[in-house]
């Protein structure tokens, strides 16, 4: 029996052959049909998907910029730049107005102090001690200091 199981075994195997090779054959026609499917997804023109990893060379390559991740949000990427443009012009244009607001009170400060000096100097010389030593240097005035009391004079009504 031992033969005879052989043999069986050996006509098994005989039938078995051309099986395998029609599998094998079809397998490798899946692989090439796979293979040439993603040899067409590659030669396509369409953006690269983004990769979960984003690289310095993706950056300065310009891949970042292309992403369909920025491509959505280019929107707020506009609205931060033109916030930023105007906080930095807003900023200049508050120091220029600081800057005006120094100059002005160092100029209302020293009108202040000329003022004071030109009062300080009027009323010193309103004095009386300083009209009469004027008086008396002009020897052509009709004007003296009286020596009498002044009169007070009852008018009835």
């Amino acid at each position: 029996m031992k033969k005879e199981d052989i043999e069986l075994e050996m006509q098994e195997t005989v039938v078995e052959e051309p099986a395998i090779q029609k599998a094998e054959a079809e397998e490798l026609k899946s692989q090439a049909k796979k293979t040439i499917e993603i040899i067409k997804e590659q030669a396509r023109e369409e953006d690269p998907k983004l990769t979960s990893a984003v690289t310095l060379r993706s950056i300065l390559g310009g891949d970042f910029l292309t992403a369909a991740m920025v491509r959505r949000q280019i929107w707020l990427f506009v609205l931060m730049v033109i916030f930023t443009v105007v906080y930095v012009a807003f900023r200049y244009q508050c120091q220029q107005d600081m800057i005006a607001i120094d100059k002005l009170e160092k100029e209302v400060l020293d009108a202040k102090y000329r003022a004071l000096s030109c009062s300080s100097t009027l009323t010193e010389k309103c004095r009386e001690s300083h009209v009469l030593k004027a008086l008396k240097q002009n020897k052509d005035s009709l004007l003296h200091v009286p020596t009498l009391p002044p009169y007070i004079i009852n008018v009835p009504e």
